[in-house]
């Protein structure tokens, strides 16, 4: 493992945010501890993607910051120290450029790397996601959690401290689901990288999360670890995981 790899704190500070006269973020505090998976979960509309993009930088508040290991988000020097990627929801592969190009672009746009040593990290970082020997496949010949893997690979050459993965899990049967959580886990242990998961789905958020937030109408409501979040008797959350799943199931296949 690189030693330059090490997860990050992120601290979110009064976030306000308001879209089209809607106030989709209402005064957001959190933290999240390096080298942790950090679980953004609620209803649809809550916020979560707002959020998500507020932390990465992508959007600016209207009020408050965000802070990755002390400093700001928005200062170009910050963002110069620390390495951030995402993994869209679509997972975003050009359907014209094979996997290992697409898994490889930011270096090769960059320049950084001569063409050899780009070849040599591809490989690794789709070998790390149990797609090697799909580096010359197009993205049509993927299946949906391929694709997902493919967009984790694509996010890990940037050799991030933080990880930002968008429903991960969206229009995924539940066997690949299962992969996926699996494969987030196994990078967070392996590389010791944050990870901040936004999703709805909540087999996923209580199977690999070790805190959780759940948001709802532009708030946090909670911030726990599942066991917490179980048991509160905070009635939009009861209500949210009123539908019975087991938790323990879905650890064991991720085991």
């Amino acid at each position: 493992m690189n030693d330059r790899l090490h997860g990050v704190r992120v601290d979110v500070q009064g976030l306000r945010k308001t879209l089209k006269g809607v106030e989709v973020l209402r005064g957001i505090d959190l933290s999240v501890r390096a080298g942790e998976v950090f679980v953004l979960m609620g209803p649809s509309g809550s916020g979560k993607t707002v959020l998500m993009r507020q932390i990465i930088g992508l959007d600016r508040p209207d009020r408050g910051d965000v802070l990755v290991d002390g400093h700001s988000v928005h200062d170009a020097a910050a963002r110069e120290r620390v390495r951030m990627a995402m993994v869209f929801q679509s997972a975003a592969l050009l359907n014209s450029l094979t996997v290992a190009e697409n898994v490889g672009l930011y270096l090769s746009e960059h320049r950084s790397q001569p063409p050899e040593t780009i070849a040599r990290i591809v490989a690794e970082k789709l070998k790390l996601v149990g797609l090697d020997g799909a580096g010359e496949k197009l993205p049509a010949e993927l299946s949906g959690g391929m694709k997902k893997r493919a967009a984790i690979a694509r996010a890990l050459v940037m050799e991030p401290q933080l990880i930002l993965y968008d429903e991960p899990t969206s229009e995924l049967d539940p066997l690949r689901s299962v992969t996926i959580g699996r494969e987030i886990l196994a990078l967070n242990q392996r590389l010791k990288v944050t990870s901040i998961v936004v999703t709805h789905d909540r087999d996923l958020a209580f199977g690999i999360g070790h805190r959780i937030a759940f948001m709802a109408e532009g708030q946090v409501r909670k911030v726990g670890s599942p066991e917490e979040l179980r048991a509160s008797d905070d009635p939009m959350i009861r209500s949210f995981l009123t539908v019975d799943f087991d938790a323990n199931k879905y650890l064991e296949e991720l085991s």
